[in-house]
């Protein structure tokens, strides 16, 4: 990768925004263009990142339930959330690596299992102890299967596709938070049993996307990068992808840097946006179950729509554009979200405030699949990500507590009332910028070729270019006595 100074790298900022011009291409017939395999792929990949999601709402969604069961607060129900979000990283590191040195199937399965069996666990908890232990291995599980997911669905996409069933992928987070506030409603207040019936629900599923992904084979783009390995292994496949990784981390560690503070931004985003949303409308509104469910379906398919129509759009006017454009939208609706109080305009602006925040995130499948080396995609996608989450993990007990500074009169029996609307209005005004100063100083690959199994690596002495797999056996012959220490300036 050739030098570039930093006076150059920010000019291009402004002009690499420019749509390349590309007419948008007809989403059905785009659609059309996968195989029966490459649709099997992408919707095992979508339902199990959906599960994922409804996994990590059911707590959302029972915070005061779960309160009154183990005689807690709101605030410390939500370091089960915390817990989750901050355990996801070491998930994503340990499936990841699993995932890129022996293929996405079984670790995919066995990200499944333990759905599982942790959903189940907490559905039968009875202490607050036990409930945080539960969460924290569940934060483990559900750690590694975004980055599979990703790889899953879109590696041996169509590249005309990859836009459209990035932004899909993507929704199915918010399908899954869909799916939850509808189940919350049916299963959470079981006269017996109280929101118990929610988590033992919530283990069936994945049950099944284990069978179906049983049935299906490695992806094309993962085979033919182990052949390749073979056929230039040293001490065997898995010492090739160790260098492989090393040279990958050599070359690309200023990007993974970059990719973890960028899905720090997108994480408070998100979280920041929905976490304490439905406490927010069933204690400071005090709104009555069958309205905040109203409220949060509409807010959920905002989302689907945002997802779908931004992702399927950044494929014509650039990932970073789509960003920035959806964040500059969602800022300026963070007041009418957070402080409309009539009940069809409340609807309204939680429709479109989760149409934008979650149409940035529809460009992010494919936009850090492209960022990341070929060898390392799992990982590099799965731990940024989680990274992320790491970094973002007390974003709704930062606003719990926060709002606790800001009491309101009590609301019905006497119950404590907070401004939460005060606190995310601020949170996600802030959050906003940084994710578009972020996205407006990075790096963009639109229409990388994920097929393409070999990455550019450091030059040889003869000038010549390596890819990933020739830097491996390179690196390899180094533990003989010879060094590599060229080193990349510009990596992003």
């Amino acid at each position: 990768m050739g030098r570039i100074s930093v006076g150059r790298y920010i000019a291009t900022r402004f002009t690499s925004l420019r749509p390349p011009g590309n007419l948008p291409p007809n989403p059905f017939t785009t659609l059309r263009t996968l195989t029966w395999q490459q649709w099997r792929f992408f919707l095992v990949a979508f339902f199990a990142w959906t599960m994922d999601s409804f996994d990590f709402f059911t707590v959302s969604l029972t915070v005061s339930a779960l309160a009154k069961q183990f005689g807690r607060t709101n605030k410390d129900i939500t370091w089960g959330i915390t817990l989750v979000l901050m355990l996801r990283s070491v998930g994503a590191i340990v499936f990841g690596l699993a995932a890129d040195k022996w293929g996405r199937k079984w670790p995919f399965i066995i990200n499944n299992l333990l759905f599982i069996v942790l959903e189940l666990a907490t559905g039968f908890t009875t202490t607050y102890r036990g409930f945080l232990a539960v969460r924290a291995l569940f934060g483990i599980a559900m750690g590694g299967i975004y980055g599979n997911c990703a790889a899953t669905a879109l590696e041996d996409a169509p590249p005309e596709a990859r836009g459209i069933l990035s932004g899909m992928l993507q929704q199915g987070y918010a399908f899954g938070y869909l799916l939850a506030t509808v189940f919350a409603r049916a299963l959470a207040h079981n006269p017996k049993h109280g929101w118990r019936p929610l988590f033992w629900f919530g283990a069936c599923p994945p049950a099944l996307i284990i069978l179906w992904r049983l049935c299906l084979p490695e992806t094309n783009a993962f085979i033919a990068r182990q052949a390749l390995r073979r056929e230039v292994e040293l001490d065997g496949v898995g010492h090739v992808f160790i260098n492989e990784a090393r040279a990958g981390i050599k070359k690309y560690w200023l990007t993974l840097i970059y990719l973890v503070l960028l899905m720090a931004g997108f994480n408070f985003m998100s979280h920041g946006s929905q976490d304490l949303y439905p406490t927010l409308l069933e204690s400071q509104l005090e709104f009555s179950d069958n309205r905040m469910t109203v409220t949060q379906v509409i807010a959920n398919l905002g989302a689907i729509l945002g997802g779908t129509f931004i992702g399927y759009f950044s494929q014509t006017i650039g990932r970073r554009a789509s960003i920035i454009g959806a964040c500059i939208v969602g800022g300026a609706l963070v007041y009418p979200y957070t402080y409309t109080r009539t009940g069809n305009d409340i609807i309204a602006a939680a429709f479109f405030e989760q149409f934008m925040v979650q149409g940035a995130w529809g460009v992010i499948p494919i936009h850090l699949m492209e960022l990341s080396p070929p060898s390392m995609r799992t990982f590099v996608v799965g731990t940024s990500y989680q990274l992320g989450n790491l970094v973002s993990s007390a974003s709704s007990t930062i606003e719990a507590t926060i709002g606790q500074q800001y009491p309101l009169p009590p609301g019905k029996n006497g119950a404590p009332r907070y401004d939460y609307a005060k606190v995310m209005a601020i949170f996600m005004g802030t959050v906003f910028a940084y994710v578009v100063f972020l996205t407006f100083i990075g790096p963009e690959k639109l229409g990388r070729d994920l097929e393409h199994i070999e990455d550019s690596c450091e030059e040889d002495e003869s000038g010549k270019r390596r890819g990933d797999i020739e830097c491996a056996s390179y690196l390899g012959e180094a533990h003989k006595g010879r060094v590599v220490e060229k080193e990349t300036v510009n990596q992003i």
